[in-house]
């Protein structure tokens, strides 16, 4: 299949659900006789090399006869060889990176920073990074402004949807209602669309996206701002969402390529969103300090030891 040939699925596939190709080898893999697991595994060791192959190369690669590879591709339930390829092209619109083996290993061997697990090295020094971008990118104009917003907020709502974005629309309800304001949070877009109707002046709505483009949450913002409300985001920088909304607390963290690996860009988010609840508190001062008094009294009545711990704990 030539470059033409998969630039077309790239195309065809955009408008459309990409069939998962790849998920069907893995779990019919134990139905297929051994001559097609042969071509099953030829095929998933280099994905990208199937894609371009003729039926004859892939067939000598598996050891196998050219009418293996076809029978190979009915039994995973494609039209033929023409059609599995199509349908493995698309599947490489997902991200190829997905699809490779794991750098490194669950054990180090040697001595120094060698001796430490690959995932060592790539989530903690990727934390790092974020948090020196974020330090590097952040509008500290914006996060001032962001922070008297909530201050003075009558009704604070956070949405994020899917993933660590619900995650932080949540972290952020536990940050903010310990300086004793009114806040709440959800990940369920109807939900939100919901509370944001039922906005007014003087309410706050942070939104936080990783992307920046979800539609149904620029659509809550447009929803908040026609009922006067204020509005926040945490994403990405130029992006949909950065511009539908008064004030965007945007940084843009490149990903490190290792999928099993937490995405950096959450560890850029969750500082900026710490750093705002800290301004926040900052602005509202004694009262705020007052109430994470009342909190960190009635939690530390309950539990022994006088170790001064996270509040909350």
């Amino acid at each position: 299949m030539g470059e033409e040939a998969r630039q077309g699925a790239v195309t065809r596939a955009q408008g459309a659900a990409l069939p998962d190709i790849i998920g069907q080898i893995h779990d019919r893999y134990a139905d297929l006789r051994p001559a097609e697991q042969a071509v099953a595994d030829c095929v998933l060791a280099d994905v990208q090399a199937a894609v371009y192959s003729a039926n004859s190369d892939i067939a000598a690669r598996a050891g196998v006869s050219a009418p293996t590879v076809t029978r190979f591709c009915h039994a995973i339930g494609c039209r033929g060889v023409r059609d599995f390829k199509l349908q493995l092209a698309r599947s490489l619109v997902v991200g190829e990176i997905y699809l490779g083996s794991v750098t490194g290993t669950p054990d180090g061997e040697g001595a120094g920073d060698a001796a430490l697990p690959s995932y060592f090295v790539s989530v903690l020094t990727e934390a790092r990074r974020a948090i020196d971008e974020v330090e590097r990118q952040l509008d500290r104009d914006a996060l001032a402004r962001a922070a008297e917003m909530l201050a003075s907020a009558s009704r604070i709502v956070a949405v994020g949807v899917g993933g660590s974005s619900a995650a932080l629309a949540e972290e952020a309800h536990h940050r903010l209602f310990r300086y004793g304001l009114p806040v709440s949070a959800t990940g369920d877009i109807y939900l939100a669309r919901m509370i944001a109707a039922s906005l007014r002046e003087g309410d706050v709505l942070i939104a936080i996206s990783g992307t920046g483009r979800t539609r149904e949450v620029i659509e809550t913002v447009d929803l908040a701002r026609r009922y006067r409300a204020r509005t926040i985001a945490i994403t990405v920088p130029g992006s949909a969402l950065a511009k539908a909304v008064e004030v965007p607390l945007a940084v843009r963290i490149g990903e490190y390529p290792d999928t099993l690996t937490p995405s950096a860009s959450r560890v850029a988010f969750l500082t900026i969103l710490d750093l705002l609840a800290a301004a926040t508190g900052y602005r509202i001062g004694a009262p705020a300090r007052e109430t994470l008094r009342r909190i960190k009294y009635n939690v530390v009545t309950r539990v022994a030891g006088s170790v001064l711990e996270p509040l909350g704990d």
